[in-house]
């Protein structure tokens, strides 16, 4: 099984400091279950690639506790564990890159945190979940994915595909992020752990999923695959993820309001959808008016193609919490000059809102008094005028299916929620005054009467 990680940014051969490999030298690593060899097949300064070679020996996993699931025999010697990448190779990352994974670069520290163009080869993957999977786990972190299914048997064309594919994983991104995601979601693939899963998969998976996974679309499903779908560990990792800071002010109706919408996942649901925006237009800058708690923020910050990310909110409180989601005070200068947040008002003009791509207002206007959003409308559309903007909003026709009772609201601070013609209503009407056009779409799963939980307008300028 052989994983290869190419960088193209000038000099390339820094990737060998990132890795703590020498560039000249192969190395071989024992492991309980065999062996994983490094060398470079090529290193130049426009290119380099790090290679990693795992030669996995059935009779060392039977030697190191490998059980047959089916009771036969011969099943923890014949079978597909020396052949494909799996969560071995999770475990040949910790042992051969361990400082990268961990973020840690010894003679050049400032690399850790370098963002370049990075291409990663998986070949072969036990993938179980097919193709689709593949793009499921890696396109929201922002990977472009090539794959590639092998034959059974290339002799015999006839017994068709196997289970087996080639991964091609490219994007601009750091490489200990790159291998945290590696880490986490080989195993995810292949679905099958070569060893005890107990209380400690939980700490690992927390610890290298930490700034990415709570808010991945799939984040339910990767938890129940990493951790051998145990349901008493995945309940208690989801639970870790989605532990806060101390309850103050407007947080418990925030909290009422994920709780009521947690079986479709919207929160996670809506910054998808948005992003999806984002990567269609092609926007490298973006403003979140109303940023909360920075959850949007974190997401953008995840991806280097945002250059330029800035956050404005009305609450004080919730920047400090945004602050601290993002870990402002650790980021690295190159990192800190990518994202700002401010205190403002989204009602009065403000000259530092102009200026950017594309514009956000998630779940934002239903919190201001319906006399207000004319002067929300101007400053957004008429002054800082960005050519895309988003703004989402519930859908109050959907509330009777999360058992809401007529008039009552998802959130104690919403000061109306619209059915659908309302919010059509008023987007149209935004969009011919200030000269826009506007598409609408559906967040969660739609209900064939009542729609989508959650209303969105795309406006373009």
């Amino acid at each position: 099984m052989l994983f290869t990680l190419t960088s193209t940014r000038p000099p390339a051969t820094d990737l060998g400091f990132v890795l703590a490999k020498h560039p000249a030298r192969t190395q071989r690593f024992a492991l309980s279950f065999g062996a994983a060899h490094v060398f470079y097949p090529e290193a130049s300064p426009e290119r380099c690639t790090a290679a990693l070679l795992m030669d996995v020996d059935p009779v060392a996993l039977v030697r190191g506790g490998r059980r047959a699931p089916d009771g036969k025999p011969l099943a923890p010697y014949v079978n597909n564990r020396p052949y494909v990448l799996s969560s071995h190779f999770s475990t040949a990352l910790s042992r051969v890159f361990g400082s990268a994974l961990n973020g840690t670069v010894r003679h050049r520290p400032e690399l850790a945190d370098e963002i370049q163009p990075l291409e990663a080869t998986l070949d072969p993957v036990a993938v179980r979940g097919g193709a689709r999977l593949v793009r499921d786990l890696f396109e929201p972190l922002g990977y472009a994915v090539e794959i590639t299914r092998h034959p059974l048997d290339p002799a015999f064309p006839e017994w068709g595909e196997g289970p087996c594919h080639r991964v091609v994983l490219r994007a601009e991104t750091t490489v200990t992020t790159l291998l945290r995601h590696l880490y986490v979601l080989v195993p995810v693939l292949d679905d099958d752990k070569h060893y005890w899963v107990g209380d400690a998969e939980v700490q690992k998976l927390l610890a290298k999923g930490d700034d990415w996974l709570p808010e991945h679309p799939m984040r339910d499903a990767i938890t129940h695959r990493y951790l051998a779908r145990q349901r008493s560990l995945t309940r208690r990792a989801l639970a870790l993820m989605d532990d806060g800071p101390p309850v103050v002010d407007d947080q418990a109706s925030d909290a009422a309001e994920e709780q009521i919408e947690r079986p479709v996942r919207l929160d996670d649901a809506r910054r998808h959808a948005v992003l999806e925006v984002l990567d269609a237009v092609g926007a490298t800058s973006v403003i979140d008016l109303g940023c909360g708690e920075g959850k949007l923020l974190r997401v953008l910050l995840r991806k280097a193609r945002f250059a330029r990310i800035f956050g404005v909110d009305v609450s004080p409180v919730a920047l400090e919490r945004a602050a601290e989601r993002l870990k402002l005070a650790e980021l690295t200068p190159r990192q800190r000059a990518r994202i700002d947040i401010v205190q403002g008002s989204l009602t009065y003009r403000d000259a530092r809102f102009a200026g950017f791509e594309a514009a956000c207002a998630i779940e934002v206007i239903e919190h201001m008094e319906p006399d207000r959003l004319d002067a929300f409308a101007r400053v957004v559309f008429e002054a800082a005028r960005p050519p895309v903007v988003i703004v989402t909003t519930p859908n109050v026709e959907y509330n009777a299916l999360f058992g809401l009772a007529e008039g009552q609201r998802r959130h104690a601070d919403h000061r109306f929620e619209w059915t659908r013609a309302e919010f059509e209503g008023w987007a149209r009407a935004v969009a011919a005054r200030f000269g826009y056009s506007v598409e609408f779409r559906g967040v969660g799963a739609e209900d064939a009467t009542r729609g989508a939980p959650t209303q969105m307008g795309v406006f373009r300028r």
